[in-house]
């Protein structure tokens, strides 16, 4: 039966090439149809390959680390075989099998003929009774047998200042090093981060927020909250929900630069960042202003979990006005966020501590967090990008502002 080609599948527009990120078969191996055979990393998602019938794989054509495009053969699979090992493993195993019985049984033979006082021997001079040459008849070690190899060995042993050198070698040995290519997905990272530092007027400024009127609200209605919506009353929805009031006042840092113009976005479509096992990405929450508090949170879970198994498609990492990165998460106190291009803004939160604060001339001990806000200096002035953190600030330590519209 003739061999089946393996594709690279169609790219996403805009993405002219791919890497061939980890292969999950090898030549031989038998698979199933649609059994994932390799994976291929682009710029914003991992693709998988799936087997188009259930065979033997037979040749990789693109090894890990290359490059290639669409519809490109990457190997070729022989369709109708799929038992688990091929003919030449099959044999070797039953070859391998009598010799294994073999030498086990002259082992059990030589152990069974040895003297109680011998095998005291080797036991307390821990010895590897394969390396003792034998001079009995038969084959059999004898005492002197055992005794030749213990001195053989002492002789053999390095001088301290021998051993000690050769110990230090031996640690030297251990500082290894390891170069490994970056991922398509790092390096563009990489390149977008290098590409808005050098792009863009960017500044930060700060503020902080108490967040004890956002605990006590989760306090009281959580349970509820995740009884009737089937799901937990995060932090992030009241970071959303107060983002989504602080861009509607101040239009420009929801819009961007294009040369020499100047776009306003009528709608609010936010990117969060996402920590995954291959590196950082931002899937958009698209028209917040659409969604309650539950569908964010749920929208939320289902784009973390998506990123952290790679399942995240093109349009879900497509677009985005404006970002919100929660650094507290990891425990990160203070930060200065990255602009993320063609975005002109983006808000970082961090951890929420208790600290000492002044209320009313007294000293009360509040869970505070601090907010950040880098932007384009080009688009949005100091006024603008002040009056949005205060906004954000207010929103967050009235909560019930947000219900109000107030």
């Amino acid at each position: 039966m003739s061999s089946v080609d393996i594709l690279v599948p169609d790219l996403p527009e805009s993405v002219a090439d791919a890497t061939v990120a980890i292969w999950h078969k090898k030549p031989g191996d038998s698979v199933q149809r649609d059994e994932v055979l390799v994976e291929i990393e682009t710029d914003k998602v991992v693709l998988e390959v799936p087997a188009p019938e259930s065979g033997v794989l037979e040749i990789l054509l693109e090894d890990e680390g290359a490059t290639v495009t669409a519809r490109q053969v990457l190997g070729r699979l022989r369709p109708g075989d799929s038992t688990g090992q091929s003919t030449t493993e099959k044999s070797k195993s039953q070859e391998e099998i009598p010799a294994q019985r073999h030498t086990a049984g002259l082992e059990e033979g030589r152990n069974d003929a040895l003297s109680p006082a011998i095998r005291r021997l080797i036991a307390e001079h821990d010895l590897n009774l394969e390396a003792i040459k034998s001079s009995g008849v038969g084959g059999r070690l004898t005492r002197k047998d055992i005794e030749k190899h213990i001195n053989s060995r002492q002789s053999a042993a390095p001088a301290p200042a021998v051993a000690q050198a050769e110990a230090g070698a031996r640690a030297l040995s251990n500082r290894s090093e390891k170069r490994v290519p970056m991922t398509r997905l790092r390096k563009c990272v990489a390149e977008r981060l290098l590409e808005a530092k050098n792009s863009t007027a960017m500044l930060t400024t700060f503020n902080e927020v108490n967040m004890q009127p956002v605990i006590d609200l989760r306090k009281q209605y959580g349970d509820a909250f995740e009884k009737r919506h089937g799901i937990r009353l995060g932090y992030m929805s009241f970071y959303i929900k107060a983002v989504l009031e602080a861009l509607k006042r101040f239009p420009e840092v929801n819009a961007s630069i294009d040369g020499e113009d100047i776009v306003y976005h009528n709608y609010f479509d936010v990117s969060i960042a996402v920590s995954t096992p291959r590196g950082l990405v931002t899937p958009v929450l698209k028209d917040i202003d659409l969604l309650d508090m539950a569908d964010i949170e749920k929208k939320i879970k289902e784009l973390s979990v998506k990123g952290r198994d790679g399942k995240l498609n093109v349009e879900e990492l497509t677009g985005g006005n404006f970002t919100v990165t929660n650094g507290g998460v990891f425990g990160s106190l203070m930060s200065t966020p990255i602009i993320n291009p063609p975005q002109s803004a983006i808000l970082g939160m961090h951890a929420i501590k208790d600290r000492p604060m002044a209320v009313g001339r007294q000293v009360v001990i509040l869970p505070m967090m601090y907010l950040a806000l880098s932007y384009d200096h080009r688009l949005i002035d100091g006024r603008e990008s002040v009056s949005f953190l205060i906004t954000v600030k207010e929103m967050l330590e009235a909560p019930t502002r947000l219900l109000l519209d107030v």
